[in-house]
């Protein structure tokens, strides 16, 4: 009954409408007034942000905020592949069965999550990890290697919540919520990069148009707190042994090492 209810009322409140007016909102400089409160709720770190907190004209600005040059060291490690993002590092798997892999219970099928089959096979049985971004994260999202993007597409429309309750009890956000998708080549290797929306504001902003990112080079960012997913071929990806799930992790840290 608790799983039927939630999902219901996250269906009525993730509707275009409701995603629009929330989105004007939080853009918007009457949201302004709800900077400090966001600051003190989240515990959002303000020695690390470029500019003052009072100088933010709205939720929108304080979530898509910048840091200070030198808050965030990236890996140099030529084969180290980098966390794209802040935030809890909540799996570290491997894609079981060829196409399918299970979080907080939920089963989910490589092939829905990427759009088809075809675009999903190059992941069949490969490594799998999830970062979840809270609130109080740094918002924006970097490449985790130096690589070609050879293409990126969008998929879903609507999303509900990518917390570790909406992860339990929602259907399947991390396949059906709306995504874009970037995927990588590295010297034979592909590496995909899924940017999931999350809950009412629904925004994924890209902010390069480059096709071969440096590691640590910004790419987009979210509008609000959501969470990543980065899929790697079979034998193309070495977890570092230092990464222990659930471990927050922050922009530029080693999670591991590409395989050659």
């Amino acid at each position: 009954m608790k799983r039927a209810l939630f999902r219901a009322f996250f269906a009525l409140i993730s509707s275009r409408a409701v995603s629009l007016l929330l989105k004007g909102f939080t853009r918007s400089r009457l949201s302004r007034v709800c900077v400090p409160l966001c600051v003190r709720i989240f515990c959002v770190n303000t020695e690390e942000m470029s500019r003052p907190a009072d100088s933010y004209g709205s939720l929108h600005d304080l979530f898509t905020r910048r840091l200070r040059n030198g808050s965030r060291l990236v890996d140099p490690h030529p084969d180290a592949v980098v966390s794209p993002v802040d935030g809890l590092l909540s799996c570290c798997d491997t894609v079981v069965d060829g196409y399918t892999f299970t979080v907080k219970g939920q089963t989910y099928d490589l092939q829905e999550m990427m759009g088809d089959a075809e675009r999903a096979k190059p992941y069949c049985s490969g490594h799998l990890l999830i970062v979840y971004l809270s609130p109080r994260d740094y918002h924006r999202i970097h490449s985790p290697i130096t690589g070609t993007i050879e293409r990126r597409w969008e998929l879903g429309l609507k999303s509900h919540p990518v917390n570790p309750t909406g992860l339990k009890w929602g259907k399947r956000p991390l396949s059906r919520n709306h995504r874009v998708i970037t995927e990588f080549a590295e010297r034979g290797r592909r590496v995909a990069l899924v940017m999931v929306g999350a809950i009412c504001v629904n925004s994924i902003e890209i902010t390069s148009e480059t096709t071969a990112p440096s590691k640590g080079e910004e790419l987009a960012y979210f509008s609000l707190g959501s969470t990543v997913v980065m899929l790697f071929e079979r034998g193309g990806f070495k977890p570092d042994e230092r990464i222990d799930v659930p471990q927050y992790v922050r922009m530029g840290m080693r999670l591991g090492m590409v395989c050659r």
